[in-house]
């Protein structure tokens, strides 16, 4: 019995499941989970020894790879003045003002401890800006696991089949309106329907939660015109995208800018950190400034505030970075694709930038029932056969990959064989 093993087996008598976040118990893929002693650039080790290349990246905030000098030396320097002080500080005002200067949609912003926070707060903002109840999401968005999001989630839901969660009460999901990703004319009807009682649309600018899933042309500056129409707060959850599709996040690569933005993962340095913000107008609706109350004892604390300016700091002054994320994604996918032809398989490739998804379907894949089509099974037998070859995925389907520039050339060529071989095994699976 390897260590892991061993480990998990002790963890299902402790913790639910076993894990700490669902789709870490490896139940889409089957067998069992690794769990991780140490990580260092583009490598993480589990407790057996092993090293792997890493595709995930904590789920997006190491876009640096793992354990990023400039920021470990931060953190190092930001402890020996104590954890916490349940009161403001300098670091907090300086990453605000970070923020602000590369995000277009944030003129004021609120740091708290997660994205699920993140977005929770966002939406009781839109509420009690425009005194509307209902908000319109869409089908097979993740944003967190607060009750209003999980109607028709994906993610961790969609993995675990339960895109409805119990404990959601009647009432919460009366007021959640849901739309199929990329359907502007649902979105449209949805308004027209609703006419003055939707407070705000809640959105992936790229979805990562059922897979990465790009917006069609023209699809975010509808829904964008739609909201202004009627009197939307038109939110970009950006937990994912922001920082990592460019300095602004997804609205500065599509040239689309929301009304309020939520903010994670990468604004954490790989620390518990999430933010959201907007016009300022909207800002001013939160307490102490107004009347919409929000509060978190650790929000803001000093350590996670020093790991994020370090990371910030880093993309604001090296835009190479993006260049290099944007070389990855695509040689990636091109090395993907090459194997694919080769062996003669029909699945589908949805990438931007450093966001990856092969999913195992021959149909394009734009919205949550296209993902649905997947054949599950066989992206298990394909994760495994990659993870024999030291490739470390993400152990759903439905989920994207997350690249870093710690990635070299000879790595990704490493990967792309290491794919070319495990979709060999797939086929050949009797």
């Amino acid at each position: 019995m390897t260590t892991s093993e061993q480990l998990f087996e002790q963890a299902q008598q402790l913790i639910p499941g076993g894990v700490n976040s669902p789709v870490r118990a490896f139940r889409s893929v089957g067998g069992t989970p690794l769990f991780i002693k140490s990580a260092k650039g583009p490598y993480i080790y589990d407790e057996d020894g092993r090293q792997y290349i890493e595709l995930i990246n904590s789920w997006g905030p190491m876009i640096l790879g793992h354990a990023f000098e400039p920021v470990e030396r931060a953190v190092r320097e930001a402890i020996q003045h104590s954890f916490s002080f349940g009161a403001p500080t300098r670091k907090e005002v300086e990453i605000a003002e970070l923020i602000i200067s590369m995000v277009p949609s944030v003129e004021m912003v609120r740091m708290v401890n997660s994205g699920t926070e993140a977005t929770m707060s966002a939406i009781r903002v839109a509420r009690g800006f425009t005194g509307r109840e209902k908000m319109i999401k869409f089908e097979g968005c993740y944003h967190g696991h607060g009750d209003a999001f999980l109607i028709a989630a994906g993610s961790g839901a969609m993995t675990m089949g339960i895109p409805d969660s119990p404990g959601v009460t009647k009432a919460t999901a009366s007021n959640t309106l849901t739309a199929p990703y990329n359907d502007l004319a649902a979105v449209e009807a949805l308004l027209d329907n609703n006419h003055n009682q939707v407070a705000a649309v809640i959105l992936e600018p790229v979805v990562g939660n059922m897979g990465c899933v790009l917006p069609e042309p023209g699809f975010l500056q509808g829904v964008r015109d739609l909201c202004t129409k009627h009197g939307v707060v038109l939110i970009f959850d950006e937990v994912m995208t922001g920082f990592r599709l460019a300095k602004g996040g997804a609205q500065e690569r599509f040239g689309v800018t929301p009304d309020m933005t939520t903010m994670g993962k990468i604004i954490g340095g790989g620390m518990p950190v999430g933010a959201y913000g907007g016009r300022r107008e909207i800002m001013n609706m939160v307490a102490p400034a107004g009347p919409v109350y929000q509060a978190g004892t650790l929000s803001g604390n000093p350590i996670a505030m020093s790991a994020g300016l370090a990371v910030l700091h880093h993309l604001n002054d090296h835009p190479e970075v993006y260049t290099r994320l944007d070389e990855i994604g695509d040689k990636l996918r091109a090395g993907f694709q090459n194997s694919l032809v080769k062996l003669g398989m029909n699945c589908t490739i949805n990438q931007i930038s450093s966001m990856f998804t092969l999913f195992m379907t021959d149909r394009p894949v734009s919205n949550f029932s296209e993902a649905k089509s997947c054949d599950v099974a066989a992206f298990g037998r394909y994760f495994h056969a990659m993870l024999d070859r030291g490739i470390y995925l993400a152990p759903a389907q439905f989920e994207s990959l997350f690249l870093s520039v710690a990635l070299t050339d000879g790595l990704i060529e490493q990967v792309i064989q290491a794919n070319e071989e495990s979709l060999t095994v797939m086929m050949n699976y009797k």
